[in-house]
């Protein structure tokens, strides 16, 4: 579980309802049924309309990517291809080949099977590379959900206060019922704008940000399969590789090599 997103989720709710009871509110006055159904039945049907249904099946895949936390973890990846750049420079590719079929990492071990496999450099990088523009617009598919979901939350919200108008001027017989009454309806727009901005737009940039850790990854990978297909020294490689690692991953890679010369 990623906890940044729930947490992040759980701050700004009691961020907004604890401020909103600190001056007296009462939290049974947000709940208003019929106009949670106006603003998430009428987004989630603008949304429904927008985009076929193979992009909507994504949507729990989608949530995924947004509250579970994947471990990633480049560092170990350039020890690896480092290692196995190593062992092919001794034994040659084809020592490999065992190792590539029982890699766990889908693109990793493509990339190596096809080096196994004798595959011109040049199309290997052009079929991972096609494989890492697939999965990146994969991602931004499901972010665009979301954001259509930002976009027509608050729209949907105006749409229900009017319809909430529209019902409190048609019955001004009671001018006592008539505060109360503008609130519920002045409710749907806090729906739509606190929707929009606590949920769907964060979830959608969250997405965005696990798309870009992957293709990163997945380019690391790539430049290591081809440096290690060329035969390339694997220090030079190691050195390559560092340069996709931020400070502390690149902290630690060197420590791990200091102690590694110590022993």
């Amino acid at each position: 579980m990623d906890l940044t997103t729930v947490l992040g989720l759980l701050l700004g709710l009691v961020g907004l309802i604890g401020g909103y009871m600190w001056d007296g509110g009462h939290i049974n006055s947000l709940i208003i049924p019929s106009a949670m159904l106006i603003v998430f039945g009428g987004t989630f049907g603008a949304v429904a309309v927008s985009f076929p249904g193979s992009i909507l099946a994504k949507i729990p895949k989608a949530l995924g990517i947004a509250f579970m936390q994947v471990k990633r973890d480049p560092a170990t990846t350039i020890n690896e291809i480092v290692d196995m750049a190593s062992v092919a420079r001794r034994e040659g590719v084809l020592a490999l080949e065992q190792r590539a079929q029982e890699h766990e990492n889908p693109f990793l071990k493509d990339g190596l099977l096809m080096v196994v496999d004798g595959t011109d450099p040049e199309l290997t990088r052009q079929i991972l590379e096609l494989e890492m523009d697939a999965i990146e617009h994969q991602v931004n598919n499901m972010s665009k959900v979301f954001e259509a979901g930002g976009g027509y939350a608050p729209t949907m919200g105006i749409i229900g206060t009017v319809m909430g108008l529209i019902h409190v001027l048609g019955n001004l017989e009671d001018p006592s019922s008539l505060g109360p009454a503008i609130a519920v309806a002045f409710t749907a727009t806090l729906y739509g704008v606190m929707s929009a901005n606590l949920v769907y737009l964060p979830i959608a940039n969250k997405i965005k940000v696990r798309g870009k850790e992957m293709v990163n990854e997945m380019e690391l990978m790539l430049e290591g399969i081809l440096a290690l297909q060329a035969g390339e020294n694997p220090q030079l490689i190691k050195k390559k590789l560092n340069s996709f690692l931020h400070d502390k991953s690149k902290k630690a890679v060197e420590e791990d090599d200091v102690n590694g010369e110590a022993r």
